[in-house]
């Protein structure tokens, strides 16, 4: 996203002015005008509890059914929501891997935005959400809570039960992706299982060593408009698919 540099930007909007050397040592610090205003942005936002973003398909006069809904981001655990036309595009990718493999078990690892999307694609397909934000708690069943801290905490039922496995590691380090992929390790299946890894260009030769994928030539976007370049890294030949694999230079 970049993730970690994103935030402290957003941050660094939210400051308080210094006080006036007349003002009482008791009084509240006084917020500059551009402060505050970002800090009641921010307090609104986090009062809407579920904002309706259109998939690319319904922009054009889709009926109100086509739809998507997410919860709002909330910047302070680096959430930021990819855009309708990246959602559709893994989403539609996980779709025809499933193709592959009978009873198919797909695990997103921090990517609620996704896990919507494929339940929108296909209700039937069985997706597991792994995400720190309770508010996913709405889904029941296909929530765990994940901390990529703890990154094998999770319920022995999980264990190599997955065939994919999306993962969108929230902070653009070593540290949460070598995390990150004890988690993936934990959760695959030991032969045949297939990995998209979501994540900034900076990881491109930690995400190779670690977990042996490649960036393919279709690029991931956030809503946000984040400054950072992002890449979809993959396990496996997609063919033409996601404008296939990126030549190495």
């Amino acid at each position: 996203m970049e993730k970690e540099d994103e935030l402290q930007r957003l941050h660094g909007h939210v400051s308080s002015a210094p006080r006036d050397r007349d003002v009482e040592d008791d009084d509240s610090l006084v917020l500059s005008s551009q402060a505050l205003a970002a800090l009641q942005e921010f307090l609104a936002d986090q009062n809407k509890p579920v904002a309706s973003t259109p998939p690319t398909s319904s922009v054009a006069g889709g009926d109100e059914s086509d739809k998507v809904e997410l919860v709002a981001e909330d910047w302070r655990l680096s959430q930021f929501w990819y855009e309708p036309e990246t959602a559709e595009t893994v989403a539609e990718e996980v779709v025809t891997l499933s193709q592959r493999f009978s009873g198919c078990r797909v695990a997103c690892i921090a990517c609620p935005t996704l896990y919507v999307y494929l339940k929108k694609r296909d209700p039937s397909l069985h997706v597991q959400l792994l995400e720190y934000d309770m508010r996913f708690e709405r889904y029941g069943s296909e929530f765990t809570f994940y901390d990529y801290n703890e990154p094998e905490d999770l319920p022995l039922q999980l264990k190599h039960c997955f065939h994919i496995i999306v993962a969108d590691p929230p902070y653009l380090s070593r540290e949460c992706l070598e995390r990150v992929s004890q988690t993936i390790s934990f959760l695959s299946i030991p032969v045949d299982s297939l990995l998209l890894l979501l994540t900034g260009e900076v990881q491109r030769e930690h995400a190779a060593e670690l977990l042996g994928v490649r960036p393919c030539v279709f690029k991931p976007h956030h809503s946000s408009k984040l400054g950072n370049e992002f890449r979809l890294f993959i396990s496996y030949d997609p063919g033409t698919r996601l404008g296939g694999l990126e030549e190495d230079s």
